[in-house]
């Protein structure tokens, strides 16, 4: 069988040539992957993969309370986002407005700029010139959300940090002053729901950095009635980003050819709480391999495909390659990833941990249930507990807590 270390070795090869030259492979007895890099920890400007997904930046382990120190395999809560190390983000500012991603090869505007509609995002992208450069576009959801750091956290009276490298973009906190809260600073995408939201709101899909959510919001009208403007940060380069390339093994895997990982072609069946996922990742062996794992939030996301939805496409947003169990009231499952969720005041940080939807992102508004975000959306649920707790669900749009959530693991393939 491939084993746990031959996967963290590969981990290193993918950061690229630069960042291998300059890298120490750290083997710990409790089963970590841990890179030790020289330098500034660059990395290849040229991606080994077209699709490379960048670590989350998670460096803490956590368990359904809180911090801990870092499992070893066996132990309750082994085999999470901290103990897989993946291609370390890294960013250069070009000295003229722009900031190149040396995983990615995407380039990016660095400054903020104002609230503007979705329309207006788009139809500005021809017109920028930040740089010299005239091929601006807005980016896709997934262009997007490589630009997450799962080691910011956000709590509304303070203490919060940016779910972005603040040190090389421009980001500001909602105007409280103006009537905002803090977390309206949500960044539009290209990429538009296939469905509706609130029931029957246009929608496209946006990252909040303040919060560490995806979510669809209102193309048109926002909250109250009023036009909704959000910010955006153009991009441009490598247009093969987050286009997929799936291949079915038959044995029961499938590899996406441009992010080199492979997947669990089906998943696990039945719902569980965080504690069983990791342990059920942990302890799955198939077609050879047992270095399987909870995937990371962002390697979840990547095989998320936006072009289906329950409600339009009757099936669940994702390739049909995968096989996807069904859910009693024929909608489809939410799947844990090995990330934690940094929300909430101190005392309840580290007790939730994130999900994608790849079925309807539910949300009780009003006291009906809606499809509030869309399915892709990205938000978090308790690690333990009862859903019963939660009869109107939890937060602005009252999301649905179901807490048993489905598993579909991962592994880099070699």
């Amino acid at each position: 069988m491939h084993s746990r270390r031959s996967a963290c070795l590969f981990a290193v090869a993918a950061l690229g040539p630069i960042a291998c030259a300059a890298a120490l492979l750290v083997w710990s007895g409790g089963g970590q992957c841990g890179v030790v890099e020289g330098g500034d920890g660059g990395a290849s400007a040229a991606p080994p993969v077209p699709y490379v997904v960048v670590d989350t930046g998670q460096t803490s382990c956590y368990d359904d309370r809180g911090r801990v120190i870092s499992p070893k395999p066996g132990e309750p809560f082994y085999g999470q986002d901290a103990q897989f190390n993946g291609p370390q983000p890294a960013y250069q500012d070009n000295g003229d407005g722009t900031v190149s991603d040396l995983n990615t090869a995407l380039m990016w505007v660095q400054a903020r700029g104002g609230k503007i509609t979705w329309d207006t995002a788009v139809a500005g992208a021809a017109a920028c010139r930040v740089g010299g450069h005239d091929d601006w576009r807005v980016p896709t959801i997934k262009e997007l959300y490589s630009l997450i750091d799962f080691d910011g956290r956000f709590h509304p009276e303070g203490n919060s940090v940016p779910y972005l490298d603040t040190k090389h973009f421009g980001f500001a906190y909602g105007n409280e002053a103006a009537g905002e809260r803090p977390i309206d600073c949500q960044d539009w995408s290209a990429t538009q729901y296939v469905g509706t939201t609130m029931g029957g709101n246009a929608t496209v899909f946006g990252v909040n950095f303040a919060d560490g959510r995806i979510k669809g919001y209102p193309r048109h009208r926002g909250p109250r009635g009023v036009t909704n403007a959000l910010y955006v940060r153009y991009v441009r380069g490598n247009p093969a980003y987050g286009q997929n390339d799936f291949l079915d093994n038959g044995d029961e895997t499938i590899t996406d050819r441009a992010t080199g990982l492979m997947w669990q072609q089906a998943d696990s069946g039945k719902g569980l709480n965080w504690e069983q996922a990791l342990a059920y990742a942990e302890g799955l062996e198939l077609a050879g391999h047992d270095d399987w794992r909870l995937p990371k939030a962002k390697e979840l996301q990547s095989i998320v495909d936006y072009t289906r939805a329950p409600a339009v496409a009757h099936s669940p947003a994702i390739d049909p390659v995968f096989r996807t169990s069904t859910l009693r009231d024929g909608d489809y499952p939410w799947y844990w990833t090995g990330t934690t969720h940094l929300d909430g005041p101190p005392d309840v940080r580290g007790s939730a941990a994130v999900y994608v939807c790849f079925g309807t992102a539910w949300g009780c508004m009003g006291g009906q249930w809606l499809d509030v975000h869309g399915a892709g959306a990205q938000r978090s649920d308790p690690k333990t507990g009862d859903p019963a707790w939660f009869p109107y669900g939890r937060g602005p749009q009252g999301d649905q807590i179901r807490i048993y959530n489905y598993v579909r693991c991962v592994r880099t393939s070699t």
